[in-house]
């Protein structure tokens, strides 16, 4: 008996674990998101992949803040949903979205948590894996030191950006500012300076933020100094203090990131999932500007550079 029991429980694990390896869904995977909010149009991302036998889990991300774990995403085959609890919000109503799959093209709706509802529609992401390595063409500076030639502000939005004394400034919360041209694969080289407990971002084609804020003395964080929000991880705390100048050289190459903060590095060939709060688009694939933020606190930045690849 006891010998009959133990066979049994063995097939029930085999057969669960070829269950496991065996099941697919037509929604695993990666989303990008285009979200129609009435007055303006988001970037948004999804990710949805199996958890154990069959259930859905995934990560989730807004037009702004952080990547966001989904504990469940409910799926017949071809309407999805799935809610989540505010962040940023000052809402207790959670966010809930609901979609429908037809054609490898994602549509649906989405009613936030402040009761607004929206329309998006959703393709699959890019892997942006390259087959060879890159080769670096010539170094171009990003910002002359004189003017801001060559970068735009938020279209619609006032820009406080100014050039002084060879240091591109923004000295008060304001707009974004944005490159004219836009980028690959590509090193960049950029120092910044900020004062005591302000706030900005380095936006790598435009949709992946590198966090740039007053962290020195705290613990690695997806929300502190040197991560890309939300999703990696530095492996030290390399911030200075604030008022001191500090560095970053970033090399990204397809998804692949590398980060370097005042001669420490931080990331190494790490995988970005996908797009961070406050992209300016979803669409991957397409090359994209360098975005400095300007919308959470005063900030200084200079000698701008960008090696790109050929």
């Amino acid at each position: 008996m006891k010998l009959r029991n133990i066979f049994l429980v063995i097939l029930l694990s085999i057969f669960s674990q070829s269950y496991a390896q065996e099941y697919t869904s037509p929604l695993q995977g990666k989303w990008d998101l285009t979200v129609n909010t009435g007055d303006r149009v988001e970037a948004s991302w999804l990710e949805v992949h199996v958890s154990g036998i069959k259930t859905l889990v995934g990560h989730f991300v807004a037009g702004g803040g952080s990547a966001r774990p989904v504990a469940k995403v409910n799926f017949d085959g071809k309407k999805m949903s799935f809610s989540i609890p505010p962040q940023w919000e000052n809402s207790d109503k959670d966010l809930e979205v609901e979609g429908v799959l037809e054609n490898g093209i994602l549509t649906g709706t989405m009613l936030s948590s402040s009761g607004r509802k929206y329309t998006w529609t959703g393709v699959r992401a890019p892997s942006l894996v390259r087959t060879a390595a890159p080769v670096w063409g010539s170094t171009i500076s990003l910002f002359n030191g004189k003017n801001t030639e060559g970068w735009h502000g938020d279209p619609g939005k006032k820009n406080q950006w100014i050039a002084e004394n060879g240091v591109l400034k923004s000295p008060a919360s304001g707009t974004n500012i944005i490159t004219d041209k836009k980028f690959n694969d590509f090193k960049l080289h950029v120092e910044l300076r900020y004062p005591e407990e302000s706030n900005s971002g380095i936006y790598l084609r435009g949709r992946y933020e590198i966090q740039v804020s007053d962290s020195k003395g705290k613990e690695p964080a997806l929300i502190e100094f040197g991560a890309i929000y939300g999703f990696i991880l530095p492996v030290a705390m390399a911030a200075k203090s604030p008022g001191e100048w500090q560095s970053f050289d970033i090399t990204l190459v397809g998804r692949l990131v590398t980060v370097v903060a005042n001669g420490v590095t931080i990331i190494c060939n790490q995988v970005i999932p996908g797009i961070t709060g406050g992209a300016l688009d979803s669409r991957e694939g397409e090359p994209g500007p360098i975005m400095l933020q300007g919308d959470h606190g005063p900030i200084e930045y200079r000698n701008i550079k960008i090696t790109p690849a050929k």
